[in-house]
């Protein structure tokens, strides 16, 4: 479904992606992780070209995306991202119905459609007339991901998009997520810098260090076998964070 083929971008003397290559599958998760300045989000905004490549091709649905106009091949690929990016003037409706909007739906097909999205993301038909600024951080979230959902792509893009949501919010959606995603059967390319996100969410995960893929895995294969020290430590994250707790339950316990 989604073909990443030698994908390379640089800035002036800056590498930020060298040579990365890899598939995602009908219905595949793909979690991308890695520090910060590894090239994670470059790679991702090069799918759907909201960053052009330096070298390399990427091929969604077997298409070359060099082929289609950027904003014709971004109407149909769902995008998500940390901040969500609502526009403030329009209505939660609104928002959610931009992209059927622009593709010229027919008004009734897009009320339908906006009625149909709220439900799957499991909020109230009553926020349909109130603006982004009258919403909660969870609630905005969940309309960017309706608003990613409208066009019904095969294809999404999500970068960080419960990073800055409280704990709570961010495992309800997490959870919420997943099961939509399985679902709608959806091709999904997600960034973050969560290990534990990564290793609850993803089928494959993408391992990215100084602008380079170095690993390329199931979360298992990963956990067995890292490629190196830095995939160790990344993959240990989950177990020291899961020992500390363990420690602090002890003590509670004991108190």
């Amino acid at each position: 479904m989604i073909e990443a083929h030698g994908v390379s971008k640089s800035f002036g003397p800056v590498q930020a992606v060298d040579g990365v290559s890899f598939q995602v599958e009908r219905g595949e998760l793909l979690a991308l992780v890695g520090a910060s300045g590894s090239g994670k989000s470059t790679t991702l905004k090069m799918l759907n070209r909201l960053i052009e490549p330096s070298a390399g091709s990427v091929r969604i649905a077997g298409r070359d995306v060099r082929t289609l106009a950027g904003h014709v091949l971004r109407r149909g690929i769902g995008y998500a991202f940390q901040g969500v990016g609502l526009f403030p003037h329009l209505s939660v409706e609104q928002n959610i119905g931009i992209t059927p909007n622009l593709l010229g739906w027919e008004p009734a097909r897009i009320a339908e459609r906006v009625s149909e999205l709220l439900e799957l993301v499991e909020l109230d038909a009553a926020l349909a007339l109130r603006f982004p600024a009258s919403l909660s951080g969870g609630q905005a979230q969940r309309v960017g991901m309706a608003r990613a959902l409208a066009a019904h792509p095969d294809v999404m893009l999500l970068d960080e998009p419960f990073g800055a949501l409280d704990p709570l919010t961010r495992d309800r959606l997490q959870q919420s997520f997943y099961r939509l995603q399985r679902r709608l059967h959806l091709s999904v390319v997600f960034v973050t810098h969560d290990m534990t996100e990564a290793l609850l969410l993803a089928d494959r995960i993408a391992v990215m260090q100084s602008a380079r893929l170095i690993q390329l895995g199931t979360p298992q294969a990963l956990l067995a076998a890292p490629a190196n020290e830095y995939v160790e430590l990344l993959m240990d994250t989950p177990r020291r964070q899961a020992r500390v707790f363990d420690q602090l339950a002890r003590g509670a316990a004991c108190a």
